[in-house]
């Protein structure tokens, strides 16, 4: 669960009035991060660029691990194969009739 500062928690109606004093400080990273709260619960979060960016890229990071992890359990079993026409016939099909 993330942690915020109560300098990093901040009212909605306030956000939209001071909004330009809030990216000026997430740009100059004199804050980390801006929680935007709305009915005293996290709505949103602002961060610079920079940190969006290797969020995003950590994110795409993990999917891409998670696939591999499926591509080598899915391949670590062997398996057997049956021919198409083997298969045709297991469900009395003639693959000579089909269109």
């Amino acid at each position: 669960m993330i942690t915020y500062a109560s300098n990093e928690l901040i009212p909605s109606s306030e956000f939209a009035k001071k909004f330009g004093s809030y990216l000026a400080q997430i740009k100059e990273s004199t804050l980390e991060k801006i929680a935007v709260l709305k009915n005293n619960k996290v709505e949103a979060v602002l961060v610079s660029k920079d940190d969006y960016e290797r969020m995003s890229e950590a994110l795409e990071l993990l999917e891409h691990q998670e696939i591999y992890k499926v591509v080598q359990k899915r391949t670590s079993k062997s398996y057997n194969t049956i021919s198409m026409h083997d298969m045709a016939k297991s469900f009395d099909i003639d693959l000579d009739k089909l269109d």
